[in-house]
């Protein structure tokens, strides 16, 4: 019997979740339990982490989700499912690093020359999504230390070149096979692939070039942005192995909050208006709320329950386009639970009324009502 736990379980979904909301919560959840950051036990760390990953990798395809959806774990077998249990952190960020926005899934992209991309993530509301906002962020990273600026070495001296690999960091290595003798490049097993070497390393950062530090930044979100949607800031991430090495770059993973009363279809937006039974009938203006505040409207006399209204240019802009959608305005017939003496005696007349004089669908109804209980 598997022991394994549900994978929507694990994810924290439900299972009528689409792609987007699979995405979503795989994301956050793998920035939670990333070994770099997992504030409790290492090894809870990492089994939440590996559980994340094959919950994900079924989820986010359709025909193994369909394939797990009926027959559950056992289904899995001989599906191609990979055996996450038995891989490094490394593997799965290649496997899954456009989820992140980085060739690493945020975490590194490169060990050495290129720069190491980090990962952050803010929420704004649906009415700072239709405008456009700038959003204080603040993090910490890996900088160059300030006693040695990013050296290594004790103030005074100077690191020296590595003789093993002449300052380039990397090394040819040679070994046998089925195929005879083939050749790899690999870092430099004395400088650790830096191309330096330190003999008095600097007493504050102990030799690693590196101190923590705190930073502030603001950034701009476009008018348009989706839930979900990744914004690339150049050159806030951290340095690369060497000092020489450029920064990489910050992604910030912006999240969307929902509305209380207006849902978001791509670049349109549904609200549900409730009604009473007299505006229904007779029409009239009703106050709706908008992305710019609340609007009135004139409701057409006769509008019936599940009636969309539409209006034009009232939604969000596309974010590439810039082409502004719509806002759908759904009718909800608003009936009361309990009613006062002097509503009841005018309902009661209201109701003698229509049943001498019957609107013509509920007199078809009436009709075919008989004809169903008479020969």
């Amino acid at each position: 019997m598997s022991t394994k736990r549900c994978y929507y379980e694990v994810l924290t979904i439900e299972r009528t979740a689409d792609g987007t909301e699979i995405k979503r919560a795989y994301r956050k959840l793998a920035l939670k339990y990333h070994p770099d950051t997992f504030k409790g036990d290492k090894s809870e760390g990492e089994t939440r982490f590996k559980e994340l990953a094959e919950a994900y990798e079924v989820l986010s395809d359709d025909q193994k989700r369909q394939r797990y959806d009926q027959y559950g774990h056992s289904g899995m077998q001989g599906s191609g499912v990979h055996d996450f249990s038995n891989m490094g952190f490394g593997d799965i960020f290649s496997m899954f690093g456009d989820i992140f926005g980085g060739g690493q899934g945020g975490h590194r992209r490169s060990q050495g020359a290129t720069g190491v991309d980090l990962q952050t993530e803010g929420e704004i509301t649906l009415e700072e999504a239709y405008t456009g906002c700038d959003r204080s962020l603040e993090f910490d990273r890996d900088d160059h230390c300030p006693t040695c600026d990013g050296s290594g070495a004790k103030a005074g001296t100077t690191p020296t070149k590595c003789p093993t690999c002449g300052g380039y960091g990397q090394v040819q290595q040679q070994s046998n096979s089925f195929f005879g003798m083939s050749v790899h490049v690999i870092d430099c097993p004395d400088c650790a692939g830096t191309g330096e070497l330190i003999d008095s390393p600097c007493g504050d950062c102990r030799g690693t070039g590196r101190a923590k530090a705190h930073r502030e930044l603001k950034v701009s979100i476009p008018a348009g942005i989706e839930d979900g949607q990744t914004i690339r800031v150049r050159d806030e991430g951290e340095y690369g192995r060497t000092r020489r090495s450029p920064r990489g770059d910050l992604h910030v993973c912006v999240y969307v909050a929902e509305h209380p009363l207006l849902k978001r279809h791509g670049n349109d937006l549904v609200c549900q208006l409730p009604v009473s039974y007299a505006k229904a009938v007779l029409g009239g203006p009703v106050d709706i709320p908008t992305l710019n505040g609340q609007e009135s409207i004139d409701i057409p006399s006769g509008t019936q329950p599940g009636d969309i209204i539409t209006l034009k240019q009232r939604g969000l802009p596309g974010l590439r386009s810039g082409r502004v959608g719509a806002q759908h305005i759904q009718i909800v017939l608003e009936v009361p639970h309990t009613v006062d003496a002097q509503h009841r005696a005018v309902l009661e007349q209201l109701a003698e009324l229509d049943d001498e004089t019957v609107t013509p669908k509920r007199k078809s109804f009436l009709e075919t009502l008989k004809s169903c209980f008479t020969d």
